[in-house]
């Protein structure tokens, strides 16, 4: 099965929330899975400076209904208040992408409405500003409910993404990801169809 991944990036997002599962998609397309990882931006192509000062340069314009996962990195700048993003983020889920926040990255999807009254899980230090949008806190690492997938801090977007390749291209490749990396995933991800039967 084919997973084509698109990496939101905007000034002020932190380099390892985008760079970690940049990495893993990229290491299981070397490891022969049909794997693509893209970065893009909410306007046109062009840089983008990070919150540790590193800058990058981004080829693609996002389209919300292109790629089967959108990951949304946290950092500085949230894009809590970007209006359209959040109507681009709902749009994608409508139209069956599946949705990812890492670390404060959450936020923005709680911002536009995306984790109300469902499972998911930010960075420790924002978990009651999830709450307070309305979001049902599961302590844990990785959260899947189906369409919505969260991750808690920094590196756990290498476990989210390690369990979004397990998820849609098969236990064998994120394993050989793992070995190829030299990382071993932490906790145990918490799934919505496991919990509700």
């Amino acid at each position: 099965m084919s997973l084509r991944v698109q990496i939101l990036l905007y000034d002020g997002a932190e380099e390892q929330d985008f760079t970690g599962p940049h990495d893993v998609f990229g290491w299981a397309a070397h490891a022969g899975g049909d794997v693509s990882a893209t970065y893009v931006r909410t306007s046109a192509p062009g840089e983008v400076t990070t919150l540790f000062g590193s800058r990058h340069v981004v080829p693609d314009v996002w389209d919300p209904v292109a790629g089967d996962v959108v990951i949304v990195p946290g950092g500085e700048e949230w894009l809590t208040g970007d209006a359209a993003t959040h109507r681009a983020l709902v749009r994608a889920q409508e139209a069956g992408v599946t949705v990812a926040g890492v670390c404060t990255g959450v936020i923005v999807l709680a911002a536009a409405g995306l984790t109300r009254r469902r499972p998911c899980t930010t960075h420790h230090l924002v978990k009651a500003e999830l709450a307070a949008h309305g979001g049902t806190v599961v302590d844990a690492r990785v959260v899947d409910d189906g369409n919505l997938v969260t991750a808690g801090g920094v590196t756990s977007g290498i476990d989210l993404a390690l369990w979004l390749v397990e998820r849609e291209c098969g236990a064998e490749l994120a394993l050989s990801v793992e070995r190829i990396m030299e990382y071993e995933r932490r906790g145990t991800v918490w799934r919505a169809d496991r919990e509700t039967g």
